[in-house]
């Protein structure tokens, strides 16, 4: 492959990214303006956005695009990852100290899970682990010596969030139970309702959901502030919920629905 090629690759990622960026700060942007900030045709432009449209960055209007709608909006796994880590650590150890020796895990593709999963393995617990992630399937690869059993659950790769959904996947966590689920979601409407942003991603939740005998929501203030374009299930069917950082009152309205609450304390607050 010549150098050219790899340069101009390497010029569209740069390029989209400083669009993404453009989008976020203006929630729109035009194919003109593409065209006289960074020097493109029109054919281009289009192409970027058609791109970033793919990996539910934007979505794209005649003559431009717009941010996606707050339901359908959803950020990319490493963007999660570094958000509200004060809480998501915070849920990973209380969600790590459910787990016993030689217990099944299924583990979403949530960067709260991730947490999770890292702190499963630091306390070297003989579990299997089973995911959609890309990432926790890495993590559990590459760790030196943790005796964790890992359960790989393929499909379709969603490039954004870095994890398999489909047919395939679903059928794959259909064959299997699990004691324990510890997720995430995109949001939790006021009626308690678990939402997502996506609907191949909603599916293999609520599969996981099904096959587990202890599902624990694990959620941080965000979430209650967001929805989900997709419907996961109902709170009710979750066994317990691990809040972090989120007011009494805000709990209200979950508490009501007679879902057991457990809150987490922020690890800057007890440090």
């Amino acid at each position: 492959m010549g150098s050219g090629q790899t340069e101009g690759r390497m010029i569209a990622h740069v390029r989209r990214q400083e669009v993404a960026d453009m989008l976020r700060a203006d929630g729109s942007v035009t194919v003109a303006q593409m065209e006289e900030r960074f020097g493109v045709s029109s054919m281009t432009a289009r192409r970027d956005l058609a791109e970033l449209e793919r990996r539910g960055v934007a979505r794209r209007t005649h003559g431009g695009a717009v941010l996606p709608t707050a339901a359908g909006h959803e950020d990319s796994f490493l963007s999660r990852l570094t958000r509200s880590s004060d809480a998501k650590l915070s849920l990973a150890r209380a969600a790590a100290g459910l787990v016993a020796e030689e217990d099944s895990v299924f583990l979403d593709s949530s960067s709260t899970a991730y947490h999770v999963a890292r702190e499963i393995l630091e306390r070297n617990l003989r579990v299997t682990l089973l995911t959609n992630s890309q990432p926790i399937m890495e993590l559990v690869a590459s760790h030196p010596s943790s005796p964790a059993e890992l359960i790989g659950i393929g499909g379709t790769l969603r490039r954004l969030t870095r994890s398999f959904v489909g047919p395939v996947a679903t059928t794959a966590v259909q064959s299997h139970y699990a004691d324990r689920f510890f997720f995430s979601v995109k949001g939790v409407t006021p009626d308690g309702v678990l939402t997502d942003a996506d609907s191949l991603e909603a599916e293999v939740k609520r599969t996981m959901l099904h096959r587990a005998t202890d599902p624990v929501l694990l959620i941080d203030q965000s979430k209650l502030e967001s929805r989900g374009l997709s419907v996961i299930a109902p709170v009710a069917e979750v066994t317990r919920i691990l809040t972090c950082g989120v007011e009494e009152d805000e709990l209200a309205p979950l508490a009501a629905l007679g879902v057991a609450l457990h809150t987490v304390p922020n690890s800057e607050e007890a440090a």
